[in-house]
Protein backbone atom coordinates (compact mmCIF):
# COMPACT_ATOMS: atom_id res chain seq x y z
CA UNK A 1 0.00 0.00 0.00
CA UNK A 2 1.37 3.42 -1.28
CA UNK A 3 1.70 5.82 1.97
CA UNK A 4 0.09 8.96 1.19
CA UNK A 5 0.95 10.52 4.43
CA UNK A 6 4.51 12.75 2.99
CA UNK A 7 2.84 14.76 0.52
CA UNK A 8 5.34 16.37 -2.07
CA UNK A 9 4.60 19.87 -2.25
CA UNK A 10 2.42 22.18 0.70
CA UNK A 11 -0.68 24.18 -0.34
CA UNK A 12 -2.51 26.90 1.35
CA UNK A 13 -4.29 27.09 4.16
CA UNK A 14 -7.74 28.11 2.94
CA UNK A 15 -7.42 25.74 0.08
CA UNK A 16 -6.03 22.73 2.77
CA UNK A 17 -9.78 23.79 4.68
CA UNK A 18 -11.79 23.38 1.20
CA UNK A 19 -10.21 20.76 0.63
CA UNK A 20 -11.13 19.10 4.15
CA UNK A 21 -14.66 20.09 4.51
CA UNK A 22 -15.01 18.33 0.52
CA UNK A 23 -13.95 15.37 2.34
CA UNK A 24 -16.38 15.94 5.49
CA UNK A 25 -19.34 16.09 2.53
CA UNK A 26 -17.49 12.78 1.10
CA UNK A 27 -18.00 10.99 4.19
CA UNK A 28 -21.36 12.31 5.19
CA UNK A 29 -23.00 11.69 1.67
CA UNK A 30 -22.78 7.77 2.66
CA UNK A 31 -24.29 6.04 5.78
CA UNK A 32 -21.39 3.39 5.30
CA UNK A 33 -18.68 5.90 5.24
CA UNK A 34 -20.17 8.29 8.46
CA UNK A 35 -20.78 5.41 10.27
CA UNK A 36 -16.85 4.39 9.73
CA UNK A 37 -15.91 8.60 10.64
CA UNK A 38 -18.08 8.34 13.41
CA UNK A 39 -16.82 5.02 15.18
CA UNK A 40 -13.51 5.94 14.82
CA UNK A 41 -13.94 9.53 16.17
CA UNK A 42 -16.59 8.59 19.10
CA UNK A 43 -18.18 11.32 17.77
CA UNK A 44 -21.94 11.77 17.34
CA UNK A 45 -24.02 13.53 13.81
CA UNK A 46 -25.08 16.39 16.36
CA UNK A 47 -21.29 17.42 16.91
CA UNK A 48 -20.52 17.14 12.66
CA UNK A 49 -20.86 20.99 12.37
CA UNK A 50 -18.64 22.00 14.96
CA UNK A 51 -15.79 19.78 13.15
CA UNK A 52 -16.25 21.85 10.04
CA UNK A 53 -15.38 24.99 11.93
CA UNK A 54 -12.42 23.98 13.55
CA UNK A 55 -9.34 23.27 12.16
CA UNK A 56 -8.04 19.97 14.44
CA UNK A 57 -11.52 19.04 13.60
CA UNK A 58 -10.81 19.46 9.64
CA UNK A 59 -7.63 17.67 10.25
CA UNK A 60 -9.09 14.72 11.62
CA UNK A 61 -11.57 14.23 9.22
CA UNK A 62 -8.40 14.02 6.58
CA UNK A 63 -6.49 11.73 9.25
CA UNK A 64 -9.73 9.49 8.65
CA UNK A 65 -9.97 9.50 5.38
CA UNK A 66 -5.79 8.91 4.61
CA UNK A 67 -6.03 6.21 6.77
CA UNK A 68 -8.33 3.90 4.42
CA UNK A 69 -6.90 4.43 1.12
CA UNK A 70 -9.45 3.08 -0.88
CA UNK A 71 -11.56 6.09 0.14
CA UNK A 72 -9.10 8.53 -0.15
CA UNK A 73 -9.00 7.46 -3.51
CA UNK A 74 -12.40 7.38 -4.15
CA UNK A 75 -12.90 11.27 -2.89
CA UNK A 76 -9.65 12.06 -4.98
CA UNK A 77 -11.25 11.02 -7.84
CA UNK A 78 -14.64 12.43 -7.40
CA UNK A 79 -13.20 15.84 -6.35
CA UNK A 80 -10.67 15.84 -9.18
CA UNK A 81 -8.01 15.62 -6.80
CA UNK A 82 -4.09 14.26 -6.79
CA UNK A 83 -4.05 11.83 -3.80
CA UNK A 84 -0.86 14.19 -2.58
CA UNK A 85 -3.27 16.82 -2.43
CA UNK A 86 -5.36 15.79 0.37
CA UNK A 87 -1.94 14.83 1.89
CA UNK A 88 -0.81 18.02 1.48
CA UNK A 89 -4.04 19.71 2.60
CA UNK A 90 -3.84 17.45 5.60
CA UNK A 91 -0.16 18.41 6.47
CA UNK A 92 -1.28 22.04 6.35
CA UNK A 93 -3.89 21.49 8.86
CA UNK A 94 -2.12 19.82 11.34
CA UNK A 95 0.64 21.58 11.29
CA UNK A 96 4.89 21.09 11.33
CA UNK A 97 6.09 17.95 12.70
CA UNK A 98 7.80 17.33 15.51
CA UNK A 99 10.83 16.27 15.31
CA UNK A 100 12.69 14.49 18.24
CA UNK A 101 16.11 16.10 19.21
Amino acid sequence: MKDYRQPKRGIDRDRSESIALDALRFLVSDDGRLGRFLGATGLDASELRALATNGDGLAAVLDHLLADESAMLAFAAENGLAPEEVSAAHRTLSGPAETWP
